[in-house]
């Protein structure tokens, strides 16, 4: 590991401050994507400027009836507070999804929103990757895909956004807060990830410098009648190779409002607009959740070895769906 120096952040205006006076520097949260990385030589900062004690980690209402959760939230207080649970009930079962409970623990809400792929090509510094060294190539197209993006890739990136908290805060239209040398700005969640295009290495549209400072979740009523589904390749800690975070508002039978996201499918977490469209205004029931499905999946262009996650996201939207649907006639 290269070495690096290290300093603690008393005030947010100050991390900024920090961050401005060394461009090689990075902002450590829980540290459990980024040292990681350092490890391997993937990520090579200068300095880290820790801003886990920065006083960002409550959750709080916001005057409209949403919620505001603070960037040095841990992962593990996000799944257990009792207003994320009531209103957002998909999002306590993402964060839960994701991880270790140890993980969990030390994980933050800011840096999750900022974790990189888990693509092995990316955390292989013998074999090139656009990501990592732009221009370089990207041997996922040719080689090891079958957990790799079946939406919204280019032949310069084919890696999937690894964030299961993201795949729900993107169907709920949660908004990034940060704040820079200029002052406080925000980004909806929809357009902080960029589109992986012809340059993967710039991944979010966060101002150079900006230190996240927390998320506000707008008030959603159909938020308290949403599930979360991961499927992943063993019971234990992993990564998904497909995830759905749903909502559905019901009344005599007919979907009123419908709100969806898919994760491990995309470079960033996938809001399913047309599936929505399909959604609204329909019966509730098989055939409608299967053409939602189908009316999404057009736009999938899969690689030789992951052509199944067409049918295995087909499948979990009907079935998270369904489920919703059987809920809430009880």
């Amino acid at each position: 590991m290269r070495e690096f120096g290290y300093q603690r952040a008393d005030d947010v205006s100050g991390a900024v401050a920090l961050l401005a006076a060394d461009p090689d520097a990075r902002f450590l949260g829980g540290g459990t994507n980024l040292v990681d990385l350092m490890k391997t030589g993937v990520e090579r900062p200068a300095r880290l400027v820790d801003v886990r004690e920065l006083p960002l980690d409550g959750i709080e209402p916001t005057a409209d009836g949403g919620l505001r959760v603070g960037a040095t939230v841990t992962n593990s207080d996000l799944a257990a507070h009792p207003e994320v649970r009531r209103r957002y009930p998909a999002l306590a079962q993402a964060v839960l999804a994701g991880a270790s409970g140890q993980l969990r623990n030390m994980a933050t809400v800011g840096g999750n929103l900022l974790q990189r792929t888990r693509c092995g090509y990316f955390a292989d510094l013998s074999r090139p990757c656009n990501k990592r060294a732009p221009g370089s190539g990207c041997p996922a197209v040719t080689g090891e895909h079958h957990n790799h993006a079946i939406l919204g890739a280019s032949d310069h990136c084919v890696a999937t956004n690894p964030s299961d908290m993201g795949v729900a805060l993107a169907a709920f239209d949660a908004v990034v807060t940060y704040e820079t040398l200029d002052g406080p700005g925000e980004l909806p969640l929809a357009d902080f990830y960029l589109p992986v295009g012809d340059t993967p290495d710039r991944e979010t549209a966060l101002p150079p410098g900006a230190l996240i400072t927390g998320i506000i979740l707008p008030p959603a009523p159909v938020a308290a009648h949403s599930r979360y589904r991961k499927v992943r390749e063993r019971a234990s800690y992993a990564f998904a190779i497909g995830s759905v975070a749903a909502a559905l508002d019901i009344e005599d039978g007919v979907v009123r409002e419908a709100r969806l996201a898919f994760g491990a499918v995309a470079s960033r977490p996938w809001r399913a607009h047309a599936a929505e469209a399909v959604l609204t205004g329909a019966p509730a029931d098989g055939d409608t959740f299967a053409a939602a499905a189908d009316a999404e999946l057009a736009a999938a262009r899969p690689l030789p070895d992951n052509g199944y996650k067409v049918t295995l996201m087909r499948n979990l939207v009907v079935a998270v769906l369904t489920e919703l649907t059987e809920e809430a006639a009880r």
